[in-house]
């Protein structure tokens, strides 16, 4: 609940904007991201974290706004939030 209490609180002060939001807890990662409505025709938020959620062991998906997830693989969540930009920059173009 934190997470998405965040992703609304950055969408409101960023405005046009694709966030991904992770948490680690144990063995266990969070994931929830948000598309703004002005871009949600390029990139859609369960497509991020349906990608993002696989790549760390797990699923996700959702709204084209508003997506959660979650996967197992903590020790590869730097590389994953590191492929981020470019991931959404490729939907972009």
């Amino acid at each position: 609940k934190s997470l998405r209490d965040t992703l609304d609180q950055c969408k409101n002060k960023l405005g046009s904007a694709v966030i991904l939001l992770t948490a680690a807890e144990g063995d266990k990662v969070s994931l929830v991201a948000g598309v703004s409505s002005d871009l949600t025709d390029r990139i859609k938020a369960g497509d991020l974290v349906r990608e993002f959620a696989q790549r760390l062991g797990g699923k996700g998906g959702g709204r084209p706004d508003m997506a959660q997830g979650g996967g197992t693989d903590v020790a590869g969540l730097p590389a994953a939030l590191k492929a981020v930009p470019d991931w959404v920059q490729g939907h972009l173009s």
